[in-house]
């Protein structure tokens, strides 16, 4: 398209866009299986370009849709050409998953049939959805286990065709079944998954029909434009200069050893340089985090500034990623080499570069930028037998916000990286056995100050049989910071109730629970902003 864009006609398509994955969502929260995703939410969808450029998302997991382009240039690199009815897995951190539970499909879309006994042209579009699976196998229920390698943590799927030509591998299908605790919550998420792609790719067909190929992929381009625009625009107004933060992770759940995550943010115009030099090497445990993990991160945190900064939203595209340029050292905590163990550095480490990022920002931004949040995701998994076979289960808990310079924290909620719900304790007590005792505020857990932080919450869990259970949580030894003379919020707190007598556990730990024990975790506040 060689004409300027209106304004009007190019809102009308970002939405349009922006709707093929909302319904791609809805589906596959209607259709799905597990607790997890249908309770939980705990899953993301997005479209592409046939180039592989981001084209829109779904209001969704940010850890997962920053990281998911590296999953569709994945299956474009390892899996072309594509015909009609392709479908793409995978979850191999290092060949453009996050870990391993996350289990991303990819699929073309083309719009026209393709005559017998030709090849189609490449597609113009993919879809693509990535479900945080509760079971993928590994060395404990639930996938999160305190591994020290990629093997210990489930089935590695490389970008394989799961479906070729509208057909399934039978085969493929079935190894993977055979390698989970709970293959028919597997089998039926996985299905679940196909369904939002058959939505997104209908819902594309249609806007298609409507308007003709050529005015949506111009319109698509410059969605993209726009977006890229949008985002120079808001880094221009961020002071230029050089700024400095350093946080640091508990321990990597292998020692006691403080893992430090250091970044070095440079803005010159509308450019941005992230610099995570400073930053630990690589650790033994699962605290890893591959590159995308970062790219995820850095990108966030630039949208959430972009709409103080510009006071409207930043559609989320290819364009976001355009004014920055991100350095991670090789080797390091940020970009292991395989086999390293990743499970948790999608979930806790994901959670600590935004607290770094946001801090270096800080320093530029004072009256805008808020303290820390909880930092973690305070992520539980259990599993064991009853008398319908093996049962597994995942879920993340809330805790308090950062206060800013406007407002107070926020109480016991998702921060950042993370944007499920709660699994209810009704959905809960009627999938497992077991009895929620406590779920409550952590009345004066965030930090004070002119706007004190927010509070966590204490979930409480009483096990009605014998379970395995692991915690992967942080912020239990370094708290979350506050901001311009404010506190910071109180650490987390995980505890063993057995018998009537408390036992206090550390932030990463594997149990073997009997009937009757209780599991108690307190999350952390989140810090405060100003000085009281």
């Amino acid at each position: 398209m060689n004409t300027p864009p209106d304004a009007a006609v190019l809102s009308i398509f970002n939405h349009l866009f922006a709707s093929v994955a909302e319904e791609m969502g809805v589906t596959l929260e209607r259709t799905a299986f597990s607790p997890n995703i249908k309770e939980r939410l705990d899953f993301s969808c997005a479209l592409f370009l046939g180039d592989g450029r981001m084209l829109a998302q779904a209001a969704h997991i940010p850890v997962h849709l920053g990281a998911m382009p590296a999953s569709v240039q994945a299956a474009l690199a390892h899996c072309a050409p594509f015909e009609p009815g392709d479908v793409i897995i995978l979850n191999d951190p290092y060949l453009g998953g996050t870990h391993l539970p996350d289990v991303t499909l990819v699929s073309p879309v083309f719009l026209a049939d393709t005559p017998a006994g030709t090849t189609p042209p490449p597609p113009p579009f993919f879809v693509a959805s990535r479900a945080h699976h509760a079971d993928i196998g590994g060395i404990s229920p639930g996938s999160m286990p305190l591994s020290t390698e990629l093997y210990q943590e489930g089935l590695i799927i490389p970008p394989l065709k799961l479906l070729a030509a509208g057909q399934r591998n039978e085969a493929l299908w079935q190894l993977i079944l055979r390698n989970v605790r709970t293959p028919a919550e597997r089998d039926g998420d996985l299905a679940a998954q196909l369904a939002a792609h058959n939505t997104g790719a209908r819902r594309l067909a249609g806007i298609v029909q409507r308007y003709g190929l050529p005015t949506v992929l111009g319109y698509a381009d410059q969605l993209i434009d726009y977006a890229q625009r949008l985002t120079r625009a808001a880094v221009a107004r961020i002071p230029a200069g050089q700024y400095t933060f350093r946080d640091i992770l508990d321990n990597d759940g292998q020692s006691t050893t403080p893992v430090p995550i250091q970044v070095t943010i440079q803005v010159r115009g509308e450019a941005m340089l992230v610099d995570f030099a400073g930053t630990a090497p690589a650790v033994r445990g699962n605290l890893n985090a591959v590159p995308a993990i970062v790219h995820s991160a850095v990108v966030y945190c630039l949208r959430c500034l972009a709409l103080e900064l510009l006071g409207l939203p930043l559609p989320m595209n290819q364009g976001a990623f355009a004014p920055l340029t991100i350095h991670i050292p090789a080797g390091s905590l940020l970009d292991p080499h395989p086999p390293h163990a990743v499970a948790a550095g999608n979930v806790e480490t994901s959670q600590r570069l935004v607290d770094v990022v946001f801090g270096a920002l800080a320093q530029a931004l004072p009256a805008l930028v808020p303290a820390a949040s909880q930092g973690t995701m305070n992520n539980l998994t259990f599993g064991g037998q009853n008398e319908q076979g093996s049962f597994a289960y995942y879920e993340t808990m809330g805790g308090g916000l950062g206060a800013g310079p406007q407002a107070d924290g926020g109480h016991a909620m998702h921060a950042h990286m993370s944007n499920t719900l709660n699994t209810p304790v009704e959905a809960l007590e009627y999938a497992y056995p077991l009895r929620v005792t406590q779920y409550s505020l952590r009345t004066g857990s965030g930090g004070p100050g002119q706007h004190p932080g927010g509070d966590g919450l204490v979930r409480a869990i009483q096990f009605l049989q014998p379970v395995t259970a692991t915690i992967t949580s942080e912020r239990r030894a370094q708290p979350p910071y506050g901001l311009q003379g404010a506190r910071p919020g109180q650490c987390g707190r995980n505890t063993l109730i057995r018998q009537g007598e408390e036992q206090e556990l550390p932030g990463k730990t594997t149990l073997d629970l009997q009937a009757g024990d209780i599991l108690r975790i307190a999350t952390p506040g989140g810090g405060g902003w100003g000085a009281a």
